[in-house]
């Protein structure tokens, strides 16, 4: 495993870290908790050493089990956790109203909730889990912020970037606040590349690349006959009509596998891994074999400038999380 600093923090992250939303149960079938932990532990043996989760990932069940596995390795694992929007509303309404939002007793609740959950006295990297730029410069979040961190409960502050809009962020960038993004980059999204890679490499904002395989698709899994049950988010993200596009589309990138990615995933992990503002990637796991075939990418092999090139073609402008 190779490792990078999460910018600013000063904190050496693996270049592979473990995506703990599917683990929390809820939203995504055929979660197990024994094998979960079985994944989680895995991933520590290969060298991952950050996880993150958030306190609306199965409501509070994530944050639970991880819990476990930082009583077996006690301070050598980084977590980043994120405060759920108090409306419930992903992403957030352009028109939303901070206080409608985050407002500053309910942002220390749910700090207190997650130290809780995860049985530590401190948090590493608290994030705001949607947002909206308009905020940047309202101190009713800073304000609160800042009291969790005097009081040590909080170490350094992010934004989990709404879906599809990486450069609804910057704004708050610009104010110094903000240590990290968490953002979605992928072969199919790769809008981040024009603004907001270049704006963290220049003010060293850390990265954490959420959603590296479009939620399964650049695995090559999704087929015309995959079906999900409707309690899963995936149900209403596959449609059949996107299913057809899908696969469509990650048939063309078989063209690429060969000597530099032998796997649809492997190419997916190394895409992201090939750029030097991303900090880290967060791939969901929940098997141990895919924990291996996940963390043995970080070898210190990027993809070549010529084929980054070519995949550029393959930006998908769309969003299937409406």
């Amino acid at each position: 495993m190779k490792y990078r600093v999460l910018g600013r923090t000063g904190i050496k992250v693996s270049e592979v870290g473990y995506g703990a939303w599917g683990i929390g149960g809820e939203l995504w079938s055929g979660s197990r908790d024994d094998e979960s932990m079985k994944a989680l532990r895995t991933a520590v043996d290969e060298g991952l050493n950050f996880i993150d989760t958030a306190l609306a990932y199965g409501n509070g069940h994530s944050e639970r089990l991880i819990s476990k596995l930082l009583k077996e390795h006690p301070g050598k694992l980084s977590v980043s956790t994120k405060i759920p929007p108090k409306n419930g509303q992903w992403p957030a309404a352009p028109n939303s109203k901070l206080r409608d939002v985050f407002p500053h007793k309910y942002i220390i609740e749910c700090v207190e909730k997650s130290l809780k959950n995860l049985a530590v006295d401190r948090l590493d990297i608290e994030q705001f889990h949607v947002w909206n730029d308009d905020w940047a410069n309202d101190n009713e979040w800073w304000d609160a912020i800042q009291s969790l961190k005097e009081q040590e409960k909080i170490r350094f502050v992010g934004i989990s970037i709404n879906d599809h809009q990486p450069e609804n962020a910057i704004e708050t960038g610009k104010t110094g606040r903000i240590d990290s993004y968490q953002v979605i980059f992928n072969i199919f999204d790769q809008s981040p590349i024009r603004k907001l890679f270049p704006f963290c490499q220049k003010e060293n904002i850390g990265i954490i690349v959420r959603v590296p395989f479009d939620e399964g698709s650049l695995t090559g899994s999704i087929t015309l006959d995959t079906k999900f049950p409707p309690s899963d988010f995936r149900h209403k993200y596959f449609t059949d009509e996107r299913k057809k596009e899908v696969v469509r589309r990650v048939a063309k990138l078989k063209d690429f596998l060969g000597k530099e990615a032998a796997t649809l995933p492997e190419l997916a992990l190394r895409f992201c891994l090939s750029f030097p503002p991303v900090s880290t990637i967060i791939p969901g796991m929940r098997t141990s074999r895919n924990v291996l075939a996940n963390c043995a990418v970080s070898d210190g092999r990027f993809l070549s400038p010529s084929l980054l090139e070519e995949l550029r073609e393959h930006a998908w402008d769309r969003n299937f999380y409406d």
